[in-house]
């Protein structure tokens, strides 16, 4: 039988794992509601997730968001801010839509029921 500690530490492995894998979602998630800068970003993941995430990661997953033209940074009392823009709305809203199916397609992953 596996252990208490073992199962916390696959959690928490599990966890960062779709925190990277989705990062440029949530970041698009959380543009959605305000403007925020890079730092309000990997603040907002270490409270929520409990996961500190380096700065190059969330940096490199913003400037690919900002050159694909669904967000855009402008300078704001010597910080960089980020706003979504009309593609990176349109895109969230896409995401939203199609919600069930991603849940069911990683329940389907989890569950290893993969044929």
């Amino acid at each position: 039988m596996i252990g208490g500690k073992f199962k916390m530490k696959i959690l928490a492995e599990m966890q960062e794992r779709i925190v990277k894998s989705f990062l440029d979602v949530l970041i698009l998630m959380q543009l959605r509601k305000e403007p925020k800068s890079s730092y309000d970003i990997i603040v907002f993941i270490q409270k929520k997730f409990r996961i500190l995430m380096s700065s190059g990661t969330v940096y490199s997953n913003i400037y690919a968001l900002e050159r694909d033209g669904l967000i855009q940074g402008n300078w704001s009392q010597r910080k960089r801010v980020y706003t979504l823009t009309d593609k990176g709305m349109k895109t969230i809203q896409s995401i939203q839509n199609v919600n069930d199916k991603i849940q069911m397609f990683l329940a389907t992953v989890l569950r290893g029921k993969i044929e």
